[in-house]
């Protein structure tokens, strides 16, 4: 795996854990979600991009 495809999955699990703990704290929060979902799906497409 490229370095850089390795550091948008590191960003991307970061973002999951820090998206996790707001919601608990403070309350969900859809955008929050929504844009972590973004997030993960360009990582896939990274991912996947990069295999080919």
């Amino acid at each position: 795996m490229p370095a850089t495809a390795k550091t948008m999955f590191w960003l991307t699990m970061a973002g999951l854990i820090l998206v996790t703990a707001y919601s608990v704290t403070i309350g969900s929060d859809g955008w929050l979600w929504f844009t972590w979902v973004v997030l993960g799906l360009m990582t896939i497409g990274t991912l996947a991009a990069r295999r080919t």
